[in-house]
């Protein structure tokens, strides 16, 4: 890693916002093609028990309730299909359901699901930009937005949006992306402070969440 990107990166954490309800961050995660692997990956290395993550991947919505299963089964997380006004909690992972968006806003001291079947953006619902834009503006700096391989350019303009209000952001590297559209126009547009292979995301994120204080 990049010593002086990393070090911006610390800064981004450094005093930033949390949550609330019991959550520090709320983790963004972004994908397509070869999406599922990826995330797979960067979830079993990531250690984060005040964490939340929201996660919208281009599927078939028959899969959607598998791969949330199967994600839990191989992370520290419980991870299920999204539920329209659920909470946001500590250690639990929300998928976005199949052939709907997942949207975050702010309720009481924290935050909640929010499902919707509005127009689809860039040929997908959900949508990348949905969720990422969404928490851009309830979360601001609380949140923590990481883009995964695939193509087209779903979630690069959300993943600006969330560099724009203070948040964290991540790309996954070319090099380790079955397909470096999506990650690849974010980086393009300067929205990643950092540019990773996936296999380093999930622990670099967790050594970063444990000293941000």
């Amino acid at each position: 890693v990049d010593k002086r990107a990393l070090a911006r990166a610390r800064e981004r954490l450094v005093g930033s916002g949390t949550v609330g309800g019991g959550v520090d961050k709320l983790l963004c995660i972004g994908a397509s093609t070869g999406g599922p692997e990826a995330i797979r990956l960067l979830l079993r290395s990531l250690d984060a028990e005040r964490c939340a993550i929201a996660i919208a991947q281009h599927m078939s919505p028959s899969f959607m309730a598998p791969f949330a299963e199967r994600l839990g089964r191989l992370s520290s997380f419980t991870v299920r299909v999204a539920e329209h006004d659920e909470p946001v909690q500590p250690g639990v992972g929300y998928v976005a359901p199949g052939d709907r968006h997942l949207r975050i806003v702010r309720q009481g001291g924290g935050a909640v699901c929010q499902i919707e079947s509005g127009p689809k953006l860039h040929g997908h619902r959900p949508a990348v930009d949905r969720l990422f834009l969404s928490a851009a503006d309830a979360l601001g700096d609380s949140a923590l937005g990481v883009l995964l391989t695939g193509m087209g350019t779903d979630g690069a303009f959300g993943l600006v949006g969330m560099h724009d209000t203070g948040a964290l952001t991540i790309v996954q590297d070319k090099a380790s992306s079955a397909v470096w559209g999506m990650p690849g126009r974010a980086a393009e547009l300067g929205a990643a402070d950092l540019q990773l292979p996936v296999r380093e995301v999930g622990p670099l994120l967790s050594e970063l969440l444990v000293n941000r204080a």
